[in-house]
Protein backbone atom coordinates (compact mmCIF):
# COMPACT_ATOMS: atom_id res chain seq x y z
CA UNK A 1 0.00 0.00 0.00
CA UNK A 2 1.06 3.72 -0.61
CA UNK A 3 1.04 6.51 1.84
CA UNK A 4 -1.48 9.19 0.94
CA UNK A 5 -1.77 11.69 3.44
CA UNK A 6 -4.05 14.53 3.48
CA UNK A 7 -2.38 17.94 5.26
CA UNK A 8 -5.05 20.34 6.68
CA UNK A 9 -4.41 23.49 8.92
CA UNK A 10 -4.94 27.16 8.61
CA UNK A 11 -1.88 29.83 7.40
CA UNK A 12 1.32 29.62 9.90
CA UNK A 13 0.47 26.36 11.20
CA UNK A 14 3.93 25.26 9.22
CA UNK A 15 1.98 22.70 6.80
CA UNK A 16 5.10 23.55 4.34
CA UNK A 17 7.41 22.68 6.95
CA UNK A 18 6.34 19.38 7.84
CA UNK A 19 5.76 18.48 4.15
CA UNK A 20 9.40 18.95 2.88
CA UNK A 21 9.79 16.40 6.52
CA UNK A 22 7.65 13.84 5.15
CA UNK A 23 9.00 14.39 1.22
CA UNK A 24 12.82 14.09 2.91
CA UNK A 25 11.87 10.50 5.55
CA UNK A 26 9.35 8.64 3.31
CA UNK A 27 10.22 9.85 -0.43
CA UNK A 28 6.65 10.86 -1.84
CA UNK A 29 6.12 14.22 -3.41
CA UNK A 30 4.00 17.23 -2.20
CA UNK A 31 1.03 17.79 -4.44
CA UNK A 32 -0.41 21.09 -4.34
CA UNK A 33 -3.83 22.07 -6.82
CA UNK A 34 -2.34 25.33 -6.19
CA UNK A 35 0.95 24.77 -7.75
CA UNK A 36 -0.64 22.38 -10.73
CA UNK A 37 -2.89 24.84 -11.87
CA UNK A 38 -0.21 27.12 -12.02
CA UNK A 39 1.82 25.20 -14.29
CA UNK A 40 -1.13 24.84 -16.35
CA UNK A 41 -0.04 27.91 -17.85
CA UNK A 42 2.84 26.74 -19.95
CA UNK A 43 0.42 23.53 -21.51
CA UNK A 44 -1.74 24.21 -24.90
CA UNK A 45 -4.17 21.04 -24.16
CA UNK A 46 -7.69 20.52 -23.73
CA UNK A 47 -7.16 20.17 -20.24
CA UNK A 48 -5.44 23.22 -19.37
CA UNK A 49 -7.01 25.41 -22.10
CA UNK A 50 -10.45 24.92 -19.90
CA UNK A 51 -8.38 26.15 -16.46
CA UNK A 52 -6.73 28.98 -18.43
CA UNK A 53 -10.22 30.46 -19.30
CA UNK A 54 -11.62 29.55 -16.13
CA UNK A 55 -8.35 32.00 -14.01
CA UNK A 56 -8.45 34.37 -16.79
CA UNK A 57 -12.33 35.00 -15.97
CA UNK A 58 -11.51 35.29 -12.27
CA UNK A 59 -13.77 32.14 -11.92
CA UNK A 60 -12.96 29.17 -9.27
CA UNK A 61 -12.05 25.79 -10.56
CA UNK A 62 -15.21 23.32 -10.54
CA UNK A 63 -14.59 19.85 -8.35
CA UNK A 64 -14.88 17.76 -11.85
CA UNK A 65 -12.09 19.81 -13.37
CA UNK A 66 -9.64 19.62 -9.93
CA UNK A 67 -10.36 15.87 -9.70
CA UNK A 68 -9.17 15.44 -13.21
CA UNK A 69 -6.04 17.52 -12.50
CA UNK A 70 -5.40 15.34 -9.13
CA UNK A 71 -6.33 12.35 -11.34
CA UNK A 72 -3.53 13.29 -13.85
CA UNK A 73 -0.94 13.86 -11.12
CA UNK A 74 -1.30 10.92 -8.95
CA UNK A 75 -0.50 8.84 -12.42
CA UNK A 76 3.07 9.89 -12.57
CA UNK A 77 5.93 8.06 -11.68
CA UNK A 78 7.09 10.02 -8.95
CA UNK A 79 3.53 9.41 -7.22
CA UNK A 80 3.24 5.66 -7.66
CA UNK A 81 4.36 5.18 -3.35
CA UNK A 82 2.06 7.77 -2.18
CA UNK A 83 1.29 11.50 -2.12
CA UNK A 84 1.07 14.07 0.66
CA UNK A 85 -2.00 16.42 -0.48
CA UNK A 86 -2.01 19.85 0.00
CA UNK A 87 -5.07 22.07 -0.30
CA UNK A 88 -7.27 19.10 -2.16
CA UNK A 89 -9.19 18.10 -1.21
CA UNK A 90 -11.56 21.29 -0.34
CA UNK A 91 -14.87 20.06 -0.49
CA UNK A 92 -16.40 16.61 0.87
CA UNK A 93 -17.36 15.96 -2.80
CA UNK A 94 -13.61 16.47 -3.36
CA UNK A 95 -12.70 13.86 -0.65
CA UNK A 96 -15.37 11.27 -1.67
CA UNK A 97 -13.65 11.25 -4.91
CA UNK A 98 -10.63 11.01 -4.01
CA UNK A 99 -11.63 7.98 -2.01
CA UNK A 100 -12.95 6.36 -5.04
CA UNK A 101 -10.41 6.89 -7.69
CA UNK A 102 -7.73 5.63 -4.56
CA UNK A 103 -9.85 2.71 -3.77
CA UNK A 104 -10.13 1.52 -7.73
CA UNK A 105 -6.23 1.40 -7.45
CA UNK A 106 -6.27 -1.00 -4.28
CA UNK A 107 -5.42 2.39 -1.91
CA UNK A 108 -6.95 4.54 0.60
CA UNK A 109 -5.96 7.47 2.55
CA UNK A 110 -3.96 6.49 4.94
CA UNK A 111 -4.39 9.61 7.33
CA UNK A 112 -5.96 13.42 7.54
CA UNK A 113 -3.46 15.15 9.56
CA UNK A 114 -5.04 18.42 11.21
CA UNK A 115 -1.97 20.63 12.53
CA UNK A 116 -3.67 22.54 15.38
CA UNK A 117 -3.37 26.29 15.65
CA UNK A 118 -5.35 28.93 17.73
CA UNK A 119 -6.32 31.68 14.62
CA UNK A 120 -4.71 34.73 16.96
CA UNK A 121 -1.33 32.43 17.29
CA UNK A 122 -2.01 31.67 13.05
CA UNK A 123 -2.12 35.94 12.26
CA UNK A 124 0.68 36.53 14.49
CA UNK A 125 3.11 33.94 12.71
CA UNK A 126 1.54 35.30 9.52
CA UNK A 127 1.59 39.22 10.22
CA UNK A 128 5.05 38.89 11.98
CA UNK A 129 6.88 36.95 9.15
CA UNK A 130 9.80 38.68 7.70
CA UNK A 131 12.90 37.19 5.91
CA UNK A 132 16.11 38.34 4.97
CA UNK A 133 18.11 38.46 1.20
CA UNK A 134 19.21 35.16 1.75
CA UNK A 135 16.43 33.57 2.99
CA UNK A 136 16.69 33.98 6.52
CA UNK A 137 13.47 33.91 8.41
CA UNK A 138 12.69 35.98 11.20
CA UNK A 139 9.30 36.88 13.39
CA UNK A 140 8.81 40.39 15.19
CA UNK A 141 6.68 37.95 18.22
CA UNK A 142 9.17 34.84 18.49
CA UNK A 143 12.01 35.61 16.52
CA UNK A 144 13.85 39.05 16.69
CA UNK A 145 17.26 37.96 16.69
CA UNK A 146 18.83 40.08 14.06
CA UNK A 147 15.89 42.46 13.63
CA UNK A 148 14.21 45.53 14.91
CA UNK A 149 10.55 46.49 14.13
CA UNK A 150 8.86 50.07 15.00
CA UNK A 151 5.91 51.99 13.47
CA UNK A 152 6.26 54.49 11.01
CA UNK A 153 3.29 57.14 9.67
CA UNK A 154 1.66 56.33 6.29
CA UNK A 155 0.92 59.85 5.74
CA UNK A 156 2.07 63.16 6.97
CA UNK A 157 -1.19 63.79 7.70
CA UNK A 158 -2.13 60.70 9.79
CA UNK A 159 -5.02 59.76 7.29
CA UNK A 160 -4.10 56.54 7.42
CA UNK A 161 -2.72 54.32 10.37
CA UNK A 162 0.82 53.43 10.66
CA UNK A 163 2.45 50.85 8.47
CA UNK A 164 4.64 48.34 10.59
CA UNK A 165 8.39 48.59 9.36
CA UNK A 166 11.19 45.85 9.80
CA UNK A 167 15.07 46.57 9.80
CA UNK A 168 17.58 44.15 10.20
CA UNK A 169 20.82 44.81 12.12
CA UNK A 170 22.73 45.36 8.90
CA UNK A 171 20.16 48.64 8.76
CA UNK A 172 18.46 46.75 5.27
CA UNK A 173 14.18 46.82 5.58
CA UNK A 174 13.60 42.99 5.64
CA UNK A 175 11.42 41.52 3.33
CA UNK A 176 7.52 41.05 3.51
CA UNK A 177 5.67 39.29 1.28
CA UNK A 178 2.48 41.47 0.57
CA UNK A 179 -0.11 39.17 1.40
CA UNK A 180 1.55 38.64 4.66
CA UNK A 181 1.76 42.62 4.95
CA UNK A 182 -1.92 42.65 4.46
CA UNK A 183 -3.60 41.96 8.10
CA UNK A 184 -6.92 42.16 6.20
CA UNK A 185 -5.84 39.70 3.88
CA UNK A 186 -4.62 37.12 6.32
CA UNK A 187 -8.03 37.52 8.55
CA UNK A 188 -9.59 36.47 5.17
CA UNK A 189 -7.69 33.70 4.76
CA UNK A 190 -8.31 32.41 8.09
CA UNK A 191 -11.53 33.14 7.44
CA UNK A 192 -11.51 30.87 4.57
CA UNK A 193 -10.10 27.95 5.90
CA UNK A 194 -12.71 27.79 9.01
CA UNK A 195 -15.54 28.38 6.87
CA UNK A 196 -14.18 25.22 4.20
CA UNK A 197 -12.03 23.28 6.22
CA UNK A 198 -15.06 22.34 9.09
CA UNK A 199 -17.16 20.39 6.60
CA UNK A 200 -13.72 18.62 5.57
CA UNK A 201 -12.47 17.94 9.82
CA UNK A 202 -15.90 16.74 9.75
CA UNK A 203 -16.57 14.41 6.52
CA UNK A 204 -13.04 12.66 7.69
CA UNK A 205 -13.80 12.74 11.71
CA UNK A 206 -16.38 10.70 11.14
CA UNK A 207 -14.72 8.15 8.38
CA UNK A 208 -12.03 8.00 12.33
CA UNK A 209 -9.02 9.01 9.68
CA UNK A 210 -8.67 12.70 11.56
CA UNK A 211 -5.42 12.95 13.50
CA UNK A 212 -4.76 16.30 15.07
CA UNK A 213 -1.19 17.18 15.85
CA UNK A 214 -0.69 20.45 18.35
CA UNK A 215 1.26 22.95 16.03
CA UNK A 216 2.17 25.28 18.65
CA UNK A 217 5.24 23.76 19.68
CA UNK A 218 9.16 23.42 18.33
CA UNK A 219 9.26 22.44 14.40
CA UNK A 220 11.29 19.64 16.11
CA UNK A 221 8.61 18.35 18.04
CA UNK A 222 5.72 18.72 15.35
CA UNK A 223 8.05 16.69 13.71
CA UNK A 224 8.49 14.23 16.13
CA UNK A 225 5.07 13.47 16.71
CA UNK A 226 4.56 13.71 12.99
CA UNK A 227 6.96 10.81 12.13
CA UNK A 228 5.09 8.43 15.37
CA UNK A 229 1.73 9.41 13.62
CA UNK A 230 2.87 8.28 10.42
CA UNK A 231 4.45 5.41 11.59
CA UNK A 232 1.60 3.76 13.45
CA UNK A 233 -0.88 4.17 10.39
CA UNK A 234 2.10 2.29 8.36
CA UNK A 235 2.51 -0.52 10.59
Amino acid sequence: MGLYLVLLGVQGAGKGEQAKFIQTTYGIPQVSTGDLFRAMKTRTDDLARRIQETMAAGKLIDDATTNEVVRERLAMDDAKGGVILDGYPRTPAQAEWLEAHLREKGERVSAVILFKLDYYTAFKRAFGRVSDASGGTYNIYYNRDGIASDSMDAHPEKQFPPRLVVKLKSGETAIRRPDDADANAIIKRIDTFISTTAPLIEHYDAKGLLHAINADQPIEDVSSELKALIDSVRA
